[in-house]
């Protein structure tokens, strides 16, 4: 028995191909609200050494946190603390070059890219900037080497800015939030390490972690284009898109 003509014309028509389909891994976006209010904090901080250079206004919050952490400065603590800043020092490069490297031999260029900005703009240029801009003083006798400035904390900045950057190009959208909590257990205990060892005070430490992650995410949300085209490339090729 002959169908109706548009009957004929539904089961013609070709299924939708899933070639074209977008996969949603490709739906990449940082959300540059947050990554602006993490600044904000970041400014206000740093607008409260500035305004009274001698007695900041979190300064006897400061001076309590930095009681606590005291000492004794040995065993397990001091383990942890020397780990952690072997990692935001400059040994801990290895991790970031590391990932340049692996994204470049998966020909990700433009993730490669997005996290080689935020590297040099965040983590240097930003960080640097305010440490010098700012100058505010380190707390009395640190445990380990220290460069200029203590506002703000480059290795709390860097801790936050790569565990942003690595989630965001590393881990497909659906199974970021356990990640999500893992790396800001790691960036509080840098901020408490950084404290620990003297090296800074409470407050750099958050304006380390603001910007870190605040320059982290709006980095990630101008690459958020070119992200897309590349998981769209990597999703065309793969042979589940066949």
């Amino acid at each position: 028995m002959t169908g109706t003509p548009a009957q004929t014309q539904a089961t013609s028509a070709p299924a939708p191909s899933r070639r074209h389909r977008p996969s949603p891994a490709a739906r990449r976006s940082g959300p540059p609200a947050l990554g602006a209010v993490f600044l904000l904090v970041t400014t206000a901080l740093a607008a409260t050494v500035l305004a009274r250079p001698g007695r900041p206004v979190l300064q006897p919050l400061d001076d309590i946190w930095l009681r606590w952490m005291g000492g004794p400065h040995d065993g397990a603590y001091a383990v942890v603390a020397t780990v952690l800043d072997w990692f935001g020092g400059p040994l801990g490069v290895v991790v970031p070059v590391g990932l340049l490297v692996f994204l470049a031999v998966r020909k990700r260029w433009p993730s490669l890219f997005c996290l080689l900005t935020a590297y040099l703009v965040g983590n240097f240029l930003v960080v640097q900037a305010l440490k010098y801009g700012v100058d505010r003083p380190r707390p009395t006798d640190p445990l380990v080497r220290v460069d200029h400035g203590s506002f703000p904390s480059g290795h709390a900045a860097g801790t936050a800015l790569l565990v942003v950057i690595a989630v965001a190009l590393l881990v497909p959208a659906g199974r970021r939030r356990g990640w999500w909590a893992a790396g800001a257990v790691l960036t509080l205990a840098m901020m408490w390490s950084r404290t620990w060892l003297h090296a800074h005070w409470l407050s750099d430490t958050l304006a380390g972690a603001t910007t870190g992650a605040g320059m982290a995410l709006l980095v990630w949300w101008a690459f958020t284009p070119l992200l897309n085209r590349e998981e769209r490339t990597r999703h065309d090729r793969s042979p589940q898109a066949a």
